[in-house]
């Protein structure tokens, strides 16, 4: 899978060091990745919460962050759509970011 951008997941873990290794290993998990369905994601992070039209949340750092992405399966692209902590994470809506 292409990530797209992770200039984004880079700015985020500058400022919030503790995240830093965790974003790089999801990073490099992702762009190896081959998913073509949600199902291959809840295989692989079991508490990845699936969301409508293609968008998945992620838990990072024993749930201290959470990273939102929206993924084209036939082009395999995955659009970072937002990472914050979660008290920020609690003041979106996660269907329309």
């Amino acid at each position: 899978m292409s990530v797209i951008a992770k200039k984004i997941l880079r700015e985020f873990w500058e400022k919030q060091t503790d995240s830093e290794e965790q974003l790089k290993t999801w990073y490099k998990e992702e762009t190896k990745a081959n998913w073509v369905a949600p199902g291959d994601i809840r295989a692989a992070y079991s508490k990845a919460s699936i969301l409508k039209r293609g968008r998945v949340v992620f838990n990072l750092c024993g749930n201290k962050y959470r990273l939102i992405v929206r993924i084209n399966y036939k082009r395999r692209w995955v659009f970072i759509r937002f990472i914050g902590s979660h008290a920020a994470y609690n003041n979106i809506d996660a269907d329309k970011i």
